[in-house]
């Protein structure tokens, strides 16, 4: 054996301060690692993922995914720690296991995070939502999962002040430059000298040496109780390995910590009586979405799609990224040739130049693309920015991974239905004719009962408001992963946990509303056996309930329900019978509901008589449609109801063809007659009109009616009856708005304008008046390129 080839084993740990999903640090660790060949690699992270780290090698493991722990007993308590392809700790995992080196995560268990109230640094909890004061960055010490609320914002920006240190007022712009634009990429084929791949780690460990000297532990108090167990791991490899077989992959801010020599005994007594909780963990698949910065992910990046890019393009980084925006612009149709690439590089690299930058980074390009590609236009770019620079990736983790039974089920239903689950949101029409339709759509509604909230129903295409087809949006986000954990507690399918939900909501529901909405829930998501315990609930509920407002408010959802279970195969006689008997007892009891109810009162049963007219105009019911316009005819007379309801129910009849115009017309005489206040009257008519204005386009009786009432009323009335004529007219569509206008200038034949004899339109008058239409005349010449005379011009009224 030479001397060269004797190796010397160092005498420290390899300590690789990393920037969480930088590529930059990805490639230096892994040069660092080839460089060093320790035999155990530790990286940060909870050691409970020890047990499921062999699953990395899957092949059906692809980034982005990200470790999920949660607690045992409230799955909603959890916590991610995401790894894309070029983040640092995916690399070393991966080296580590393609050379055969044991990998060991040291950070605080996930028990006691935790319990802690998951505050890892950077750490989302799962049932919380990003907050909108997001952190620009956690410190490269903070956890490779997410941010806390409220927490991470006070931490220390380390890449910040270094930034600022050197003279830049972007920490990004800075990375890029000292980092991601002076390392080599995969396939570089520029001949550097020989370095140390472990000098730069070095550099960032002064670095952070000197930042933590200044301010402490940046802000979190916590990481000294993380660094105490990662220094306890580190012994512990130490032992086992040796000193100088040992790599530690960590955030770059913890580097200073690791290396500083502590007692053993002070750092087991920060761990001391710590709480914890019983926590599970798995791989779940993420998203280059939840990866980004604008999402509140403390330890994000602002740009995932490009920095994937940098990391694995063999060479000429900027010619192929601005090829591949090219190729995204022609696929939405805007017209890009490679001219247009040509120049939009050669721009990049001027830019670069003219900014002292090493090379074009990302943005350069986009300010190239905005100006060669774009024409200065910012739509195209926001589509580069979804798809590009941010992207929509979605890791898959393989089926061997830890899930909870439901989520089992779920994989599986997703399978065989082949509704794939995507990052990038998207459109899915159902036609609920077709098997597989029907089956998609049963699965859609189960799981938003169980709130996984997957899909959300979307407007159709034109409006249809058909019941053969639905249309969902679509599209996974990681913490529905934490929904599925949190609804196994129901069950162990997604039809077993949603009927036994539907079935607890329905004991547990407040009033007869909520009951007929979960009952028509269940019918849409084909709970068959849910819903004879629902039916029953809601038969009692309907029996004992005596409040004509909530009886009216309930029947749309349940005659929604039947109608929506004959179209789906579903008997739904059930239902039929108890909405017939809701309707009949809204029918009875609405009379007396209406009398002496103030203007408030009055609003709100409008709006619930409108929607339970709607309700038996689809109810399949005999007589039950004459008996309601019966009613109707009742309360459209009767004195003592308000008169907004009064003018609404003798609009319903109209529109229903059951009260003529002459009938109508008599109405709203009696209604706008002197003798009625004009508060009263204005209430009548926003009740008769509101809806729609088109009856009085066609109808010129009831426009002179309104017209020559409104000319009675009195300047002292007229302020109080305007926002009632404003918020009726205000609703008509502008074409009709600007007819009605033209109509009431021209004279309705009423007080408001001058009457007419004679044939003619209705709303105009019987004859031209000549004068005002001559005055086209010259207009009418100068358009057909005559010179008329003035002995020769002939009037038009001639």
């Amino acid at each position: 054996m030479t001397a060269a080839e004797v190796r010397v084993e160092p005498s420290t740990p390899l300590l690789l301060g990393i920037r969480h999903h930088g590529p930059g640090s990805a490639r230096a660790v892994r040069a660092a690692l080839d460089a060093r060949r320790p035999r155990v690699v530790l990286i940060e992270g909870p050691p409970e993922a020890d047990a499921v780290v062999h699953l990395a090698a899957d092949a059906g493991m692809r980034p982005p995914v990200a470790l999920l722990a949660h607690a045992v007993d409230d799955p909603g308590r959890a916590a991610f720690w995401p790894m894309a392809a070029f983040s640092p700790e995916w690399v070393a995992l991966r080296w580590a296991q393609e050379h055969g080196v044991p990998v060991r995560f040291i950070d605080l268990p996930a028990a006691h995070s935790l319990a802690l109230g998951g505050a890892e640094p950077g750490d989302l909890p799962a049932e919380q939502p990003p907050t909108e004061a997001a952190p620009t960055e956690a410190p490269p010490g903070g956890g490779p999962g997410a941010e806390e609320a409220g927490h991470a914002a006070l931490r220390l920006d380390p890449l910040a002040v270094l930034a600022e240190t050197a003279g830049y007022d972007d920490p990004e712009r800075w990375w890029e430059d000292v980092v991601e634009h002076r390392s080599p990429g995969p396939g570089a084929t520029v001949s550097r000298p020989a370095a140390d791949p472990a000098a730069a780690f070095a550099a960032v460990g002064e670095a952070m040496a000197a930042l933590r000297a200044a301010h402490g532990t940046g802000g979190d108090e916590r990481d000294a109780v993380r660094e105490a167990h990662m220094r306890l791991r580190l012994r512990e490899a130490v032992r086992a390995f040796g000193a100088g077989a040992v790599a530690v992959v960590c955030g770059a801010w913890h580097v200073p910590a690791l290396a500083e020599r502590r007692p053993v005994t002070g750092d087991r007594a920060l761990l001391k009586g710590l709480p914890k909780v019983k926590a599970e963990i798995t791989w779940v698949p993420w998203t280059n979405r939840r990866l980004s910065r604008a999402t509140g992910y403390g330890a994000g990046i602002t740009s995932p799609g490009w920095y994937g890019h940098l990391f694995t393009a063999p060479d000429r980084p900027v010619e192929r990224w601005l090829t591949r925006v090219a190729g995204l612009l022609r696929d939405e149709d805007v017209p890009v040739s490679s001219a247009h690439v040509i120049e939009a590089v050669r721009l990049a690299e001027t830019l670069a130049t003219v900014r002292g930058r090493p090379l074009a980074g990302l943005t350069e390009t986009v300010d190239a693309v905005r100006a060669v590609m774009c024409e200065g236009s910012e739509i195209p770019l926001e589509l580069i920015r979804e798809r590009l620079i941010v992207g929509g990736d979605l890791g898959e983790v393989p089926a061997s991974a830890p899930a909870v039974p439901l989520q089992r089920d779920l994989s599986r239903l997703q399978r065989s239905l082949r509704l794939r689950p995507e990052a990038r949101e998207r459109l899915l029409e159902l036609d609920l004719r077709e098997q597989n339709g029907a089956a998609r759509s049963r699965l859609l509604h189960r799981l938003r009962l169980l709130g996984i909230g997957w899909g959300e129903p979307a407007a159709g295409r034109g409006g249809s408001t058909g019941t053969f087809k639905e249309h969902w949006r679509l599209c996974w986000e990681p913490e529905l992963s934490v929904r599925v954990a949190e609804a196994g507690v129901w069950g162990t399918t997604v039809e077993s946990a949603a009927t036994a939900l539907a079935e607890s909501r329905a004991a547990e529901a407040p009033g007869l509303p909520e009951v007929t909405s979960l009952a028509e829930r269940c019918l849409l998501a084909g709970l068959g056996t849910a819903l004879p315990t629902v039916m029953r609930v809601l038969s009692d509920r309907a029996a004992l309930d005596a409040d004509v407002g909530r009886l009216a408010e309930a029947l749309p959802a349940l005659v929604r329900a039947a109608r929506y279970g004959d179209v789906r195969g579903t008997d739904a006689a059930a239902l039929h019978e108890v909405a017939e008997g809701l309707a009949e007892r809204v029918r009875v009891g609405l009379p007396p509901a209406c009398a002496g109810l103030d203007a408030d009162g009055a609003e709100a049963l409008r709006t619930q008589l409108d929607a339970a007219h709607r309700a038996v105009a689809l109810l399949d019911a005999p007589g039950l449609r004459e008996r309601w316009r019966s009613m109707l005819r009742t309360l459209a007379r009767r004195d003592g109801v308000a008169g907004l309801l009064r003018g609404r129910c003798a609009r319903l009849l109209v529109d229903e063809g059951a009260l003529d115009a002459a009938e109508a017309a008599r109405h709203m005489g009696l209604a706008l007659s002197p003798g009625t206040g004009s508060v009263e009257a204005a209430a009548w008519l926003e009740g008769f009109l509101s809806g729609g204005g088109l009856l009085l386009v066609h109808d010129e009786r009831l426009l002179s009616l309104v017209d020559g009432w409104l000319a009675r009323v009195p300047g002292r009335e007229f302020t109080d009856v305007l926002p009632l004529l404003r918020r009726t007219f205000s609703s008509y569509e502008p074409g009709v708005r600007r007819t009605l206008g033209e109509l009431a200038r021209r004279g309705t034949g009423g007080r408001g304008g001058p009457a007419h004899s004679g044939a003619g339109d209705p709303g105009f008058g019987p004859g031209l008046e000549a004068g005002r239409a001559d005055a086209v005349l010259p207009t009418l010449a100068l358009l057909l390129g005559e010179h008329t005379r003035n002995d020769e011009t002939v009037g038009v009224a001639s």
